[in-house]
């Protein structure tokens, strides 16, 4: 069961505490009032141990973990050992859930451990997941099993080398215990790394309570932590409203030009930072469809691909009302303001036709270019095509069309450049790589540098988490090794590239609680 405690009150240590397990803790969330979380140990685990951890990650938050022995690693990874100064905190937020408003959600299974400042000077949060129930558990245990722990693993991991703003894997772990679902399963613990962890959700817990102060003091701690700027416009509401907008419509674009379908787009899984948050339902597309769906609770395919940029603009509509109180003590005068700043909401537009006009070379879309994408996507559905093959079909046929252009010994490629896709596409696709200044050479690297070989394609991550459950993390281990060079072709990694076969298909996905 949880254990709640008060402010210094018997932090768990059970392998020792002193030097050695020393984390430079800089903790400003605890400045707000007690009424934006609740303070909760860890739950003790039997035999808690390592399977993987970010070496890379933990040089760039500077922790020098070099003096803990494997043991106590395992310890401060699953909660077991926290070091001085570390929080624990379960965080408050709501949220609408499938269009539909819960007020009361929270960390139902996570732990904000701390925030450290990195030497790059950013600051980021350390938060366990599945390490025990909370306040806002609501009847469940709080704990993971090794399937989420290693899907989150590989996927954040996999969005960080695609060049997706996302939270990051630091640790997994396993328990030593078993966490029931439909059957005992091995208990793991999954460590994130955020820039923070406040969603709309967060905005959404006080404005439904009309609690206007503690409204504005997270306003004012999201501005102070994410967007310092705004201080100094004229209105600092209106202009947080605006840059959360931008990044949220640059993160999803970027999305939708990989192929990645988050599954629950609801406001509590938005962070307002515009990073990626809670890898539970989601999936990589194989062959594309604008109505495919992963989540296994999404019946109505609210948040299936196609709709993801919709639900992105409904979600920042859902973040200005909270707002409403903060912008103008004239609640009318608030609204119209709000209105007019996010407006028609074309800057999500303009993001998702740069980020998908990348995939084709094209350096400066227009509004026509709208139509090569679309051409290129109907046809991919239309044939059934899995999506991330054929956009790098797409850049290996300019690729040899280059190099028929400067070697003159590429005939046969050049003719597989010159026969990709429908010729309408074709057609309008040569004909806008001609008008602009750029070499073909130019367009055919932004093209290798937008489309990857290598996703964490949905059947090779479940292969991972069947082995994992097994306790063989050799798949888990390769795939990560892979992703790190997603847009680089390796023949040793020649299997994950390719689509799955029939039988191998993933059409569903769960959040794993």
């Amino acid at each position: 069961m949880a254990i709640f405690y008060e402010p210094g009150c018997g932090e768990v240590s059970t392998l020792g505490s002193g030097p050695e397990l020393m984390i430079a803790f800089d903790n400003t969330y605890t400045s707000l009032p007690e009424k934006f979380y609740v303070r909760v140990k860890p739950e003790e685990v039997s035999q808690p141990q390592l399977f993987a951890f970010n070496e890379e990650l933990a040089r760039k938050l500077g922790l020098d973990l070099s003096s803990f022995s494997e043991e106590q690693r395992a310890a401060l990874f699953t909660g077991q050992s926290l070091p001085e100064g570390a929080s624990s905190l379960s965080l408050a937020y709501a949220g609408h859930q499938f269009g539909q408003f819960n007020p009361q959600l929270g960390d139902g299974r996570a732990l904000l451990l701390g925030e450290v400042l990195a030497p790059d000077g950013k600051r980021y949060d350390i938060q366990l997941k599945g390490s025990g129930a909370t306040p806002w558990s609501r009847g469940g245990d709080g704990k993971s099993w090794v399937g989420p722990v290693i899907r989150e693993y590989i996927l954040s991991e996999a969005m960080h080398h695609l060049g997706v703003p996302t939270t990051r894997a630091l640790a997994a772990a396993t328990t030593g215990d078993p966490v029931y679902r439909e059957s005992p399963l091995p208990g793991g613990i999954f460590t994130r790394v955020a820039s923070s962890h406040i969603r709309i959700g967060t905005f959404e817990f006080f404005a439904a309570r009309r609690d206007i102060e503690s409204l504005r003091r997270l306003a004012d701690y999201s501005i102070d932590r994410h967007y310092p700027q705004c201080k100094q416009a004229e209105n600092p509401y209106l202009a947080f409203l605006e840059e959360v907008g931008r990044k949220h419509a640059a993160l999803v674009a970027k999305w939708m030009s990989l192929g990645f379908i988050h599954g629950v787009m609801n406001t509590d899984n938005m962070s307002i930072s515009g990073e990626t948050i809670d890898y539970g339902p989601c999936a990589f597309m194989d062959t594309f469809s604008n109505e495919k769906v992963f989540s296994s609770i999404d019946r109505g395919g609210r948040h299936a691909y196609g709709n993801q940029i919709r639900i992105a603009q409904w979600n920042l509509v859902q973040l200005a009302n909270c707002l409403v109180p903060l912008v103008d003590p004239d609640s009318s005068r608030s609204v119209e303001k709000l209105q007019e700043c996010i407006g028609p909401l074309d800057v999500y537009d303009e993001e998702w036709l740069r980020k998908m006009a990348a995939k084709f070379g094209i350096f400066e879309p227009r509004p026509e270019d709208a139509k090569i994408v679309q051409t290129f996507l109907s046809y991919l559905e239309q044939q059934r095509l899995d999506f991330t093959i054929e956009f790098r079909r797409l850049t290996d046929s300019i690729d040899a069309a280059y190099a028929r252009d400067s070697l003159k010994d590429n005939e046969d490629k050049y003719q597989e450049y010159q026969n990709h896709g429908p010729k309408d596409f074709r057609e309008m696709w040569l004909k806008r790589l001609e008008e602009q200044p750029q070499s073909l050479e130019q367009a055919a690297e932004r093209m290798r540098r937008s489309n990857p070989v290598y996703i964490p394609r949905n059947h090779q991550v479940e292969r991972a988490i069947q082995a994992g459950v097994a306790g063989d993390y050799s798949v888990f281990d390769r795939m990560n090794e892979c992703l790190q060079a997603p847009f680089e072709r390796r023949q040793d990694f020649a299997e994950f590239e390719l689509a799955p076969e029939p039988e191998e298909e993933v059409r569903a996905t769960f959040c794993g609680t």
